[in-house]
């Protein structure tokens, strides 16, 4: 089995393979210059990580701390979507114990491209298997001062379709629906939207019935 650092040796040559400089260019400006970006396209990216998954596997889960978070300190974006794409195929493996240097991902290179896959797909998945850490974790960062938090505890349950936590849902955007914040307002309307596919009754009532920002009730409504 490879040491940690050779894993992500590894990967660094398979993700440094031929790069478009153009595509790393038009990719920092589309992400607001927050990032440095190698310059491989999404489709291209998600194969030589499954090449690279098949050749050298998943680390260990003893070592799956210290590799996630080797990656996330690296300056390239990609990287950081290495580590979450290598999180969602080992997510089964996760346990509370986890969730302290996984939610600080949240606040760490913080952005809606890696938040959206933390949140719904990552945190998602431990708050059902484990309840407990709801009260722990998601109803503690709706009240930070953290956006990205924030928008962390709103969108974790974006995919629980008839599973879904009305209260606590429509709790935590009350909280928050004063929010100047686009990616909080964003994330208001969007978790409304998706719910409306399940309960299309209850999302017009309750949009119907508190004052939501623009954006989060145009975005609430769009399919209803």
């Amino acid at each position: 089995m490879l040491s940690n650092e050779k894993y992500v040796d590894e990967l660094v040559k398979v993700y440094t393979q031929p790069i478009e400089l153009a595509y790393a260019d038009w990719s920092k400006n589309y992400m607001r210059n927050q990032f440095e970006f190698l310059g491989i396209r999404t489709p291209l990216r998600r194969k030589r990580t499954k090449q690279f998954f098949n050749e050298f596997g998943v680390p260990a889960k003893e070592n799956l701390e210290s590799i996630v978070l080797a990656l996330w300190e690296r300056s390239e974006r990609e990287y950081q979507k290495a580590a979450l794409d290598l999180l969602v195929k080992v997510k089964e493996d996760l346990t509370p114990e986890d969730m302290p240097w996984l939610s600080s991902l949240i606040v760490k290179k913080s952005w809606w491209d890696t938040v959206d896959v933390l949140s719904p797909h990552i945190m998602g998945h431990l708050f059902t298997a484990y309840p407990e850490l709801i009260s722990q974790y998601a109803d503690q960062w709706i009240s930070d001062d953290n956006i990205w938090l924030q928008r962390s505890a709103l969108l974790y349950q974006l995919y629980y379709k008839n599973k879904t936590d009305e209260e606590r849902l429509f709790h935590y955007i009350v909280k928050r629906a004063d929010s100047e914040e686009f990616f909080v307002q964003k994330a208001i309307g969007w978790v409304l939207r998706e719910y409306a596919k399940t309960n299309p009754l209850a999302v017009r009532e309750f949009v119907s019935l508190h004052e939501l920002k623009t954006l989060s009730r145009r975005e609430a409504l769009k399919n209803l």
